[in-house]
């Protein structure tokens, strides 16, 4: 009843203030932004294959418990605090699980990333849609957004400690992709990211730190800087940085360089982006930057059962030139990016970024990109979520990687 009685009090204030003015409140708060259309990521969430996931992993419960807590809310700093609190608990979930800590609720492997990511969604859906009495307006339910990509992907977690006698080392994961043409896919440099986050390796010059995140497959959080938001603060404390996406069939490519260009591939909310990697201060911008990693020591090393290449080949339009050639050894003098080693799409992209702040903050530490291969299924599966081989394939490529990242730390000063 008492807050019946404050809304007639406010319509009764408003009415006399128009009687006597003539004109509505000026002075009054914004009006509540309406709730936001279900993104394309969001839309597919009720396919049959994420819900299966979902339930098969124990994550179904995430949304629903996410609504409830942001429904126990009475104002939008509260709702804030509350966003970032689940979006961290869903990242240490994740990570629980693919590092074996904790019930695995569920049938599926731990070493599963897709739980993660339809999670996630399930969350983001619910903050669209939610109409909070105090009210929301479209400036704040972006930034409530933000802070749960943020918080859920662990970018704003990263914590690399202090001190001396071992390695500092960042590692970057992607999202599932492609999901229109196989629903079911997972994406294993998200999955290493999961297994590697907080962990300790050894090395032959002593322990090493790993610290992770995850990255989405949208053109426009790229272009909004997400790569450099999370990285500039944890590059100058790191002795070692690898990005990592899932790249071609069969085999591992440590890409050698990373072009200034966006191909035009859709991604995750089937937007196409075809022009020059958008960066601040594009006047020095280069169409060029250089992979850091040792890759000769890697690809001479023993980590595991899938070949590794130090790929040197580009796409590039020559100095003087209008077409497009493909160069194998490289870029040459001059010449205008057209796809780096690892393609033009999010995985250069995210090297490029990467690569490129490591230059312009002036470190001289060991940074590239690492491709996975590409995480396939059994023989004839293709309609179930998961079997024997596509596990092993991916705690396989998981295990590689880890590999690849301790032989850089042991080459590296």
């Amino acid at each position: 009843m008492s807050r019946i009685r404050v809304r007639l009090d406010v319509v009764g204030v408003a009415l006399l203030v128009l009687a006597l003015t003539g004109s509505p409140l000026a002075a009054a708060d914004p009006a509540p932004a309406p709730a936001s259309p279900f993104t394309v990521e969001e839309q597919r969430l009720d396919k049959a294959v994420p819900q299966e996931i979902l339930r098969r992993s124990g994550f179904d419960t995430v949304a629903p418990r996410f609504a409830q807590a942001l429904e126990g809310t009475r104002s939008f700093r509260q709702a804030e605090r509350a966003v970032v609190r689940q979006g961290a608990q869903l990242w240490d979930r994740a990570v629980d699980r693919a590092q074996g800590r904790g019930p695995a609720r569920g049938d599926l492997s731990r070493d599963d990333d897709r739980p993660l990511y339809w999670a996630r969604l399930g969350m983001t859906r619910e903050l669209r849609q939610w109409q909070p009495e105090f009210g929301l307006t479209d400036t704040e339910r972006a930034r409530l957004l933000d802070r749960l990509e943020r918080s859920s992907r662990g970018q704003d977690s990263m914590d690399l400690p202090a001190g001396r006698g071992f390695k500092r080392i960042v590692m970057t994961g992607f999202d599932p992709f492609t999901l229109d043409r196989d629903i079911r896919i997972s994406n294993p440099s998200g999955a290493t990211a999961l297994a590697l986050d907080g962990t300790w390796i050894r090395t032959a010059d002593g322990p090493a730190r790993i610290e992770t995140a995850v990255f989405p497959v949208r053109w426009q959080d790229f272009a909004d800087g997400t790569v450099e938001r999370t990285l500039r603060t944890q590059l100058p404390k790191a002795d070692l940085f690898t990005t990592v996406s899932q790249g071609r069939v069969g085999r591992i490519d440590i890409e050698r360089s990373n072009g200034a260009w966006r191909g035009g591939f859709g991604d995750n909310e089937n937007v196409s982006r075809t022009e020059t990697v958008p960066v601040t201060d594009p006047a020095s911008q280069p169409q060029w930057t250089t992979t850091t990693l040792p890759y000769k020591a890697i690809v001479a090393a023993q980590t595991g059962r899938f070949p590794v290449y130090d790929n040197t080949t580009v796409t590039e339009i020559p100095q003087g030139g209008t077409t497009p050639v493909v160069s194998p050894g490289g870029p040459t003098p001059g010449s205008t990016a057209r796809a780096g080693g690892g393609g033009n799409y999010l995985s250069n992209e995210i090297a490029y970024r990467a690569t490129l702040l490591r230059d312009r903050l002036g470190l001289e530490i060991p940074g590239g990109h690492v491709h996975t291969p590409v995480l396939q299924f059994g023989t004839g599966n293709t309609t179930e979520i998961t079997d024997p081989e596509f596990v092993r394939n991916r705690v396989d490529i998981i295990g590689q990687v880890r590999a690849i990242i301790r032989v850089a730390a042991e080459t590296s000063g």
